[in-house]
């Protein structure tokens, strides 16, 4: 198995084989608990115009999206995770654009199959990988808004690798947490609070919660987002 770690979109317009959009702060921890809390569907589409369309044609979607960290005028939520863990989404529909993860979807127009990635949910990720046995393997780190590398995405990519690689123990709890002083020191400013709730900062770095992958299935407006159960 042949993995490469890649970032912001030129990277991942060059993935190719299984690949892996990263995007840890906070598309991609944010959009499991959508999908553990019922949402069906969940659809992650580029544009905002996109998203306000869909939800004219039906009014009874839900909204969740961000342009710089900030919730879209008009939107029912922003991209936090902390805020959505607790909705009940069963029966809802909902549309989901980001900054940088949704994004970086729409680049990797050679990957063979698509697959989110985030500290939440990294190990159930890296057993469906496996279970496919793939020759290639891309890891696209998305970074803040495309357009500059961050640690938190690294980080999840490092783990990744080193999980489908077999390596030894990973030092993923002590690194996680040292992200709070690193990009994730926007989670503890009390300026930047009303975007960056800390509570955002604790539930995208609460390792491997939710025990499923992510697969990103292109439909007619963007990517139907499909949990696959139990990482299969």
């Amino acid at each position: 198995m042949e993995i490469k770690i890649f970032e912001l979109l030129e990277g991942a317009a060059k993935a190719r084989g299984i690949t892996v959009i990263i995007d840890v702060f906070r598309a991609f921890s944010l959009e499991p608990a959508v999908l553990e809390n019922g949402a069906s569907p969940l659809i992650a589409v580029g544009e905002i115009e996109t998203a306000v369309k869909e939800k004219e044609r039906d009014p009874n979607t839900i909204l969740i999206g961000e342009r710089h960290g900030r919730k879209i005028q008009g939107f029912d939520y922003g991209n936090s995770p902390s805020e959505v863990e607790t909705v009940d989404f069963r029966g809802k529909r909902v549309i989901h654009t980001t900054s940088a993860g949704t994004q970086g979807l729409l680049a990797a127009k050679h990957a063979d199959l698509l697959l989110t990635g985030a500290l939440v949910n990294a190990a159930a990720t890296a057993r469906y990988i496996k279970s496919l046995k793939p020759d290639i393997v891309s890891l696209v780190c998305m970074g803040w808004e495309c357009r500059k590398n961050t640690e938190e995405d690294l980080l999840c990519a490092e783990y990744i690798r080193s999980l489908l690689e077999g390596e030894g123990q990973f030092p993923i709890e002590e690194r996680a947490y040292q992200l709070r002083y690193q990009e994730g020191k926007k989670f503890f400013d009390p300026k930047q609070a009303e975007v960056f709730p800390e509570a955002d900062f604790w539930s995208c770095t609460a390792i491997n919660r939710y025990d499923f992958a992510v697969q990103a299935v292109p439909n007619n407006i963007g990517f139907v987002m499909r949990q696959l159960e139990d990482g299969r």
